[in-house]
């Protein structure tokens, strides 16, 4: 775990984090992780923080912003009495949630403080647990928290501190709702901390009805990727992506790699296929339970995995110490998303390499982010790489393709399905004669008590027929009467 840094051009004017008077116990936690200097951000926000006031600031990925609001959170926590909770912490994603939780404990191990993370995709059991013991943090997704809302447990009537933390990607998965109805469970006073990237219209009109004469940090701040970032852009043939990749991750210089894609289906394919190439790879997005993708992140963490392929739901989520490398094998749409995916490498003032496969009709979307970050990225062409020869398979079907193929698929079982209720018509107007069964008449069962046997013998025992004969009757045609009906 590690407090991330930004900017090392101002650390000379940085002051040590006992300037800050945090709690002693604090201090010997911040000490053994083996912090010395605040980050801008922690420099900014700490102060008023630890004084009450409410806090909005813009802060980019790997600023250090967790210790930020962390920090003062605790301090002030640490004068009152527990049994309560008395600080929440609303995040767009589970991996956020759980970084944020882990952090917080870390920060926290020489005090008598708890927290608790809660969010979807495992049982609430424990996190109901949380709530009722009072645990004094509780780190929380806000659909997650909403499903608690509902029942009698999950009350926050002692809440001091709010934090909303990644404010602009709540927005983005459409959480705006979900935290307006989240505010109505909360009392009315407490101090309110407000993190963000960007700044839209509606997250602005969002500040001004939750806080109250905040302290603003870096507002005007543009939101850039970390200094300590090399990035570079690839360009590439749609369909030569893969191989580019493959022949990336030959080199000996790729350590670790958090690979980026669209959508879910590209991600399951691309880990697919580099675990049939024989790269050790793992996948983690929205359509993973949580226990797999917590089992993912670990294991890549390990080093378990050279590759960890990611959608966007775990871009703001995923804290790797020493990350080597960022790959966006798809260019993101949105410049705020390329500026937090590169931004997992290069964390806590180290430098990392963040390269971006651009196919030609994905150029638009890299101008975009060249202009939000106001830098035109280097172009690099593999010498070594043929970018002539076409795959011999192909990596993914085009949508458009494979929405024919549903199509088609779905004409031909309407097609066999009115053959078959043309069929069944065709059948009952010729009165069902065809594969219905005959009902034959009913035979006398002349085999069950021959005529010379008495009413008592069983079947067949010639003994007792003997003894006891039978009149005789006229036999027909002149034969002897057998006991059988003759031939037809």
């Amino acid at each position: 775990m590690r407090v991330h840094g930004a900017a090392p051009e101002s650390d000379s004017s940085l002051m040590p984090f006992s300037t800050f008077r945090l709690h002693a116990d604090l201090l010997r936690g911040v000490k053994e992780m083996g912090f010395t200097k605040p980050t801008p951000i922690q420099n900014d926000s700490i102060p008023p923080a630890m004084e009450g006031r409410d806090v909005l600031a813009c802060a980019m990925t790997g600023s250090g912003k967790t210790a930020a609001f962390v920090l003062p959170i605790l301090h002030r926590l640490m004068a009152k009495p527990r049994g309560t909770t008395r600080a929440l912490v609303l995040t767009p994603t589970r991996e956020l949630a759980a970084q944020i939780d882990e952090h917080l404990k870390a920060l926290a191990i020489h005090t008598p403080l708890s927290g608790a993370a809660v969010f979807g995709g495992v049982g609430m059991g424990l996190q109901e647990h949380a709530f009722r013991s009072g645990v004094d943090v509780i780190v929380a997704t806000p659909g997650r928290l909403l499903d608690h809302f509902r029942f009698g447990y999950a009350k926050l009537a002692g809440l001091e501190i709010l934090v909303l933390d990644e404010a602009d990607r709540m927005l983005d998965m459409g959480f705006l709702p979900d935290i307006r109805r989240v505010l109505r469970h909360l009392p009315q006073n407490h101090q309110t901390l407000f993190f963000a990237a960007t700044m839209p219209p509606p997250i602005a009109q969002l500040t001004k009805e939750m806080l109250k004469n905040p302290v603003t940090v870096n507002v005007e701040r543009q939101a850039l990727p970390a200094v300590g970032i090399t990035q570079a852009v690839y360009p590439v043939p749609q369909d030569l992506k893969f191989a580019l990749l493959l022949s990336l991750l030959s080199r000996g210089d790729f350590k670790s790699v958090l690979t980026f894609t669209r959508t879910k289906h590209r991600a399951n394919r691309l880990a697919d296929q580099l675990t049939r190439h024989g790269v050790p790879c793992e996948r983690i997005h929205g359509n993973r339970s949580q226990a797999q993708r917590t089992q993912a992140l670990a294991a890549f963490k390990d080093g378990k995995f050279k590759v960890l392929v990611a959608t966007d739901v775990a871009a703001r989520g995923i804290d790797v110490e020493a990350l080597s490398h960022v790959v966006n094998f798809d260019v993101p749409h949105v410049p705020e998303d390329y500026i937090h995916r590169v931004g997992r490498t290069a964390r806590a003032e180290m430098t990392g390499d963040a390269f971006t496969f651009v196919a030609p009709d994905e150029e638009a979307d890299l101008r975009q982010i060249e202009r939000a970050i106001s830098k035109r990225l280097p172009r690099v062409t593999v010498p070594e790489f043929d970018y002539t020869t076409r795959p011999t398979e192909r990596f993914e079907v085009p949508i458009a393709e494979r929405i024919a193929a549903i199509r088609a698929r779905k004409a031909e079982e309407r097609a066999r399905a009115r053959e078959k209720a043309e069929r069944r018509g065709q059948h009952e107007a010729r009165g069902g004669s065809r594969g219905t069964p005959r009902v034959l008449p009913r035979q006398p069962n002349t085999q069950a008590r021959p005529p010379h046997a008495s009413p008592g013998a069983p079947h067949g025992s010639g003994a007792m027929a003997s003894r006891h004969p039978a009149p005789s009757r006229p036999q027909p045609h002149g034969r002897r009467w057998d006991g059988h009906l003759p031939r037809p």
